[in-house]
């Protein structure tokens, strides 16, 4: 015999199952800007502003590839002279 589930318990559930629902169906579309504002000016040596997509995309300064190279082996660090012991 299938034991009924409290009606607290029934209304938390559907609550999580309708936020899980429409947290899924977002609409993708084109970014405009809000109603009464514009996209900032082009800045200076360009002639036409970038749209607000071009606008989102980090440029490469922001965010640069890395290129640091990892150490296949163990080796030791040089002196340091300025790691120094704490001061007492």
């Amino acid at each position: 015999m299938i034991r009924p589930i409290a009606p607290k318990a029934a209304g938390v559930v559907l609550v999580g199952l309708a936020a899980l629902a429409l947290a899924g169906c977002g609409n993708k579309r084109e970014l405009k800007p809000a109603p009464g504002h514009g996209l900032p000016p082009a800045p200076y040596g360009r002639e036409q502003s970038r749209g607000a997509d071009a606008l989102l995309k980090a440029p490469i300064q922001a965010k640069p590839d890395r290129n640091v190279e990892l150490r296949s082996r163990s080796q030791e660090r040089e002196d340091d002279p300025f790691d120094l012991p704490p001061e007492e």
